[in-house]
């Protein structure tokens, strides 16, 4: 039983205040609340309770996470858990074991286990006196993925979910591969993660056994990449937790929401085209935020929208939230790339019923120009060599974005340099489109692997060149992600790319182009030969998803404008991505710079620092030549604490393997008091 009126018997009393009363807000806040599971591991969880629960008994929202509630989330944490709580609507944050306050390790990514303690505390929420039985679940990325995932194995007290940036397919909508292309993402993630759940929980919390618990993660947290290295196919290890391989396991209603700017825009679109009416999507113009923070703006009134889905779906409110339309979109309009983007000029609409867009269809004339219609049958061939330097697609930013400035593409020019390029004549009429591309052609390749990136761009009367949409193949994986072969060499092969969903509106006046590249380097990793591809412009054939019959809305947004809480500042914030062309070395470097500044909780006195550091490099004649390291330093401090962990991870490759490294140090003030290498590993590489 947890008792809201004191702080829970196993509060360790040196937590800040244990409990803050909220009292102009109608609820309680508990820092910490232990909830131990069947097997003894305690978790940790921090808790909104509206008032009077005890008697008066509320639906809860439940968000399962490694990123630590007691300073990694803490600030969206505040900025939405207290909201719900005035709405009577509680709020359980708990962190996965090995995270945090957790007792115990990681043991990678949306596993079995995971997932079997996500539905074990939401049957301990529904059984707490306070709760009316109803548990809904949430989160963003990780919290994303995992409550679409929970919800398939059905705990009989979840009722509802809302997903942001998350997937349905964890094999080609994630960091790990898209297509059978590599992603350099997936190097940054195992990185981010070794670095992150290297850290020390949280003293105030635990107790003296701090050090204890810190130094068994340390040991024992796993090196992600070597797992996800093992599985360059999608094979079972990604089919389990892609609620894709059986839609008809998943029957509570979600709202499931991402933005344009992130890799998670496919999710929503697929998610109503597989669930039907159990599910809702909402797309912004966002990075990987939640909407009432998000950037670029326009936002989204999230917590209102939340609340009304919480009420109809966990107390059975006849708010009319089931009658949401299927489908909202923000058609992005004419938007130029810059430096920062704050925001982004379009409109928003709402669709009725959705079904698969018709296609306005394109194709390539004798003389370059992309035009409207269908490819002639049995057009003579009309070959056209296209091999692209290895260091095409610097402007492409990272798959992964987290803010509206140079992670987002830049201007396309400085890739379609090294690219094949088709466009139309200045449009005479605004194109407005929602939906994915689609793009088929023929090609021959002398090798048995290559990629191919093909890119949708808005050509603006100046010349500027902003990405609409991107889609990247392993040619291995035309007919299969999970049974990939050779291609033959030299023979005519046709290929499908399904590029990435958009909602765009190309202007009177501009042009459409499509631009194709065998490169698309840092943000994929090239195969081990660079033989070129030679593509028959005759048989060239791009279809734009129509927007087609819709209404224009006006989504409200936030009552608040910076919802976030300030936070004590004692050394700033700093970022940079630049790339380095050493003309006498002949090599490029792709750097990042990620520094989220020094800054003090105010009621915890806790003090985190996280510094990223990301050089890529490669020669453009050479794909063997292809390296990247990530260095992770993390830091926590009290006055009278300071801990810090460097984790570097790293990547090579050969002809035939992936050759990747890590290692962890761990340091208590000035002194080291742990380090562990990953050995060097050779994975063979699998047709990629």
């Amino acid at each position: 039983m947890l008792d809201i009126s004191r702080p829970p018997p196993n509060l360790n009393p040196a937590c800040n205040t244990g409990m803050k009363r909220m009292t102009d807000r109608s609820f309680a806040t508990i820092e910490n609340h232990w909830i131990t599971l069947k097997d003894g591991t305690r978790l940790a969880a921090r808790i909104w309770m509206p008032d009077n629960a005890e008697n008066d008994p509320v639906p809860a929202v439940f968000e399962f996470l490694p990123y630590r509630k007691r300073d990694g989330t803490s600030p969206r944490d505040e900025s939405t858990y207290p909201v719900f709580a005035a709405a009577g609507i509680a709020g359980v944050r708990v962190d996965i074991r090995g995270s945090g306050e957790s007792d115990g390790v990681i043991d990678g990514e949306y596993t079995e286990l995971e997932l079997a303690n996500a539905c074990e505390l939401i049957a301990w929420i529904a059984e707490q006196p306070w709760s009316n039985g109803s548990v809904g679940m949430m989160g963003i990325s990780w919290g994303g993925f995992n409550c679409l995932q929970v919800a398939a194995l059905k705990p009989p007290a979840l009722k509802a979910v809302i997903s942001i940036a998350s997937t349905v397919d964890r094999y080609n909508d994630d960091i790990h591969y898209k297509n059978g292309c590599h992603l350099s993402a997936q190097l940054s993630w195992a990185a981010t993660m070794l670095g992150y759940q290297s850290r020390s929980p949280d003293p105030a919390i635990v107790g003296e056994r701090w050090r204890e618990m810190w130094l068994e993660r340390l040991e024992h947290e796993p090196f992600f990449m070597e797992e996800w290295l093992q599985h360059q196919r999608r094979d079972d290890f990604w089919r389990h937790g892609s609620i894709c391989e059986n839609f008809a396991k998943f029957d509570v209603p979600a709202i499931v929401i991402a933005g344009w700017a992130d890799g998670y825009r496919n999710t929503p679109l697929l998610a109503v085209e597989g669930l039907g009416n159990k599910a809702k999507a909402l797309i912004g113009p966002w990075v990987h935020k939640y909407p009432h923070f998000a950037w670029p703006k326009p936002r989204a009134d999230f917590h209102g929208e939340a609340i009304a889905w919480w009420n109809r779906w966990l107390r059975g409110d006849q708010n009319g939230a089931e009658s949401i339309p299927p489908v909202r979109a923000y058609i992005l309009d004419a938007i130029k790339p810059a430096t920062r983007r704050d925001f982004d000029p379009g409109f928003w609409i709402a669709k009725s019923e959705w079904q698969k867009p018709d296609m306005q269809c394109f194709y390539v004339e004798q003389f370059g120009t992309l035009m409207e219609g269908m490819p002639i049958p049995h057009a003579p061939e009309h070959p056209i060599y296209l091999r692209s330097p290895l260091d095409t697609g610097t402007a492409s930013g990272e798959w992964f974005t987290l803010k509206p400035d140079v992670e987002m593409a830049i201007d396309q020019r400085l890739d379609d340099a090294g690219s094949l390029t088709f466009q139309t004549a200045p449009l005479v009429e605004d194109h407005d489109y929602l939906g994915r591309p689609v793009l088929a052609l023929t090609l021959r390749c002398d090798a048995e692997t290559a990629n191919l990136c093909a890119r949708l761009v808005d050509i603006h009367p100046d010349g500027t060149a902003t990405r609409v949409s991107f889609g990247v193949f392993n040619l291995a994986h035309r007919n299969s992600n999970a049974e990939p072969e050779p291609l033959s060499k030299g023979e005519r092969t046709r290929v499908t790319l399904t590029l990435d969903a958009c909602g765009y509106r190309f202007r009177k006046g501009h042009r459409i182009r499509l631009s194709l590249s065998t490169a698309y380097w840092p943000m994929v990793l090239p195969p081990p030969e660079d033989p070129g591809l030679t593509i028959d412009l005759a048989s060239i054939g791009l279809g734009l998803p129509k927007l087609g019959a819709h209404d224009v809305i006006d989504l409200k947004q936030p009552d608040n404008p910076d919802p976030l809480p300030k936070y004590i500042e004692h050394a700033p914030a700093s970022t940079k991505r630049r790339v380095m062309r050493d003309l006498s070395a002949g090599k490029t470097h792709y750097e990042i710079h990620e520094d989220t500044g020094l800054f003090e909780h105010p009621g915890t006195g806790l003090s985190t620092r996280q510094l990223r550091e990301e050089v890529w490099s490669i020669a453009p004649d050479d794909p063997l030549s292809m390296k990247g390291i990530s260095t992770w330093t993390c830091d926590m401090q009290r006055p009278d604490w300071f801990v810090r962990t460097i984790a570097t991870s790293a990547i090579s490759c050969t002809a035939t393997d992936w050759i990747v490294s890590a290692s962890v140090t761990a340091y208590e003030g000035e002194t080291q008091i742990f380090r562990k290498v990953f050995e060097e590993k050779r994975v063979p590489r699998d047709l990629m």
